[in-house]
C-alpha cells in the first residue's frame, strides 16, 4: 500500500487534488452565494418602490430613455486617456537621476505626442461645450425658421 508521502509524488496524484479543491472551492462560492445569501440572509419585503428607478434619492421626471450628449462620453474618455498617461510620469520622475539624458528625450517626445494628442482633440472641437451647444441651437433655430417660412408660403 502506497503511503500518503508516495501518492504526493505522482503528478497525476497533484493534478487529482487542485481538480478536487477547485471543484469544492467553485461549489462553495455557489452554495453561498445562490442559497445561503438568497434564502437565508436576504429579507424578503416587496413593495411597489422598490421596483420604481431610483437614483440619488429624487422621484424620476420624464422618460428613462433620455439620449445624453455624446460630448460628455467624449470628455471623460479625453480625461482617462490623459490621466493614465500622467500616470506614466511620476516612475519615471523618481528615477529621472539615474536614467540620464535618454530618459530625458524619451520623456519629451512621450510629452510631444500627448501635445499632439491634445491639440488635436482641441481643434476638433471635443473640448469646446459652449460654441458647439450654441452653434447647434442656431442650426435647429434655422431649421425651424425654414420649416415655418415653407408651411407659410
Amino acid at each position: 500500500m502506497l503511503t500518503f508521502e508516495q501518492m504526493l509524488a505522482n503528478p497525476n496524484f497533484q493534478y487529482f487534488l487542485v481538480f478536487v479543491f477547485a471543484v469544492f472551492g467553485f461549489l462553495f462560492v455557489i452554495l453561498n452565494v445562490s442559497v445561503l445569501g438568497k434564502l437565508l440572509f436576504r429579507p424578503v419585503m416587496p413593495d411597489e418602490s422598490k421596483l420604481t428607478t431610483y437614483e440619488c434619492g429624487e422621484p424620476t421626471i420624464g422618460s428613462s430613455w433620455v439620449q445624453f450628449d455624446i460630448r460628455f462620453y467624449t470628455v471623460a474618455l479625453i480625461f482617462i486617456i490623459f490621466d493614465v498617461e500622467i500616470v506614466f510620469m511620476f516612475p519615471w520622475a523618481a528615477v529621472f537621476q539615474k536614467l540620464g539624458a535618454a530618459a530625458f528625450w524619451e520623456m519629451f517626445i512621450f510629452m510631444f505626442v500627448l501635445g499632439v494628442g491634445y491639440i488635436n482633440a482641441w481643434k476638433k472641437g471635443d473640448l469646446a461645450w459652449v460654441t458647439s451647444t450654441a452653434a447647434h441651437d442656431v442650426a435647429a433655430q434655422r431649421n425651424v425658421e425654414v420649416r415655418e417660412t415653407r408651411r407659410a408660403a
